[in-house]
């Protein structure tokens, strides 16, 4: 009965009437009956019972098969839902049609509607069912914090053959056979005050995305959508950021002896060289028989500062580009990460 009635619900929401849902369930699979024997079959009131079925005739769910008595048949159920996928089809198309039509009538610009979740359980929740639901691709940047309550539905997703590209910041381990885990090396062991920020980036099949910031840690924002532009920057987002911590994995320590712990000097400004200061000349570019510009010495303080900062830095960047690989040792750059 449960099925009866779920199923007469949802012929309600494809058009059809209370009374249209349960005598076209009633004549299903059914031999040709009447008005008197469905109504007694369906409960639908006798005075209603052949209006009823002239409607679902109308329809093209129900035949008539004689006329002294009346009776009737049921389609069958692959006929009538390939009816009705035709006509709202035709009625989705019409309705897009003049819908644009209007809209470039209008000189106004567009808006695009995001939602934005202000909790932390409330965040957490769509990202689980973004990736419960994902059938191909799932990219994800997080913290070790935030990690705990999504690695249920990561690790039933990298089961069930859903690729997860996993980015965290922070010490944590996650065993993936379809995708990858890396760890956020370059800021190991180097605070910042931001780093009181917890942030979570999600996209699911390059469908839906997910960005969620708590700048001091507690207090979350975020904007979650099926925009393609929010999905578009959110993937370029966790992609490129993995990019740089494999590379980073693999060529740490001159990454570092060139832009020092944490990358700093990347961003930070840094002292002009002699052909970047006002009015030198830049050296001339070295040709066949020409000599190339020899790169500033280290002093010996610096050498040994370097050295000594590199040992642990190493073991820790050697330690997570072991957990980052993919199974062929590399970071996996092929046509399955445009999905």
């Amino acid at each position: 009965m449960a099925v009866q009635d779920t199923t007469a619900e949802l012929l309600g929401h494809l058009g059809f009437s209370q009374y249209e849902a349960r005598a076209y369930i009633g004549l299903l699979g059914q031999e040709p009956q009447t008005g008197y024997a469905l109504s007694v079959r369906t409960q639908v009131p006798q005075p209603k019972v052949y209006e009823t079925l002239r409607r679902l005739e109308l329809k093209g769910a129900v035949a008539c098969t004689s006329v002294s008595p009346a009776k009737y048949v049921a389609v069958a159920a692959e006929r009538l839902i390939a009816g009705l996928r035709d006509q709202f089809g035709r009625r989705i198309e019409e309705a897009r049609a003049g819908l644009e039509e209007l809209q470039g009538a209008t000189s106004l610009p567009e808006w695009r509607v995001l939602e934005s979740l202000r909790t932390w359980p409330a965040i957490a929740k769509r990202a689980r069912s973004m990736v419960s639901r994902a059938t191909r691709h799932v990219y994800i940047s997080l913290h070790s914090d935030q990690l705990d309550d999504l690695v249920t539905e990561l690790r039933a997703a990298d089961r069930a053959g859903v690729r997860c590209d996993v980015l965290c910041f922070g010490h944590a381990s996650l065993e993936l056979q379809n995708g990858r885990f890396l760890q956020h090396s370059s800021t190991h062991g180097i605070v910042y005050r931001h780093h009181q920020a917890r942030h979570l980036a999600v996209v699911a099949d390059s469908e839906s995305a997910a960005w969620a910031l708590a700048e001091d840690g507690s207090k979350w924002d975020s904007h979650i959508g099926v925009d393609p532009l929010l999905v578009a920057v959110v993937k370029g987002y966790i992609r490129h950021d993995m990019y740089v911590q494999q590379i980073f994995a693999d060529f740490g320590d001159e990454l570092v002896d060139r832009y020092g712990e944490g990358l700093e000097q990347l961003i930070l400004p840094t002292e002009p060289g002699p052909a970047e200061l006002p009015g030198a000349q830049a050296p001339a570019a070295a040709g066949r028989g020409g000599t190339k510009a020899r790169p500033r010495q280290r002093s010996a303080s610096e050498g040994a500062a370097a050295t000594g900062r590199a040992a642990p830095a190493k073991a820790q960047r050697t330690q997570a580009a072991a957990s980052g690989r993919g199974r062929d040792g590399a970071l996996q750059g092929s046509a399955r990460d445009s999905a």
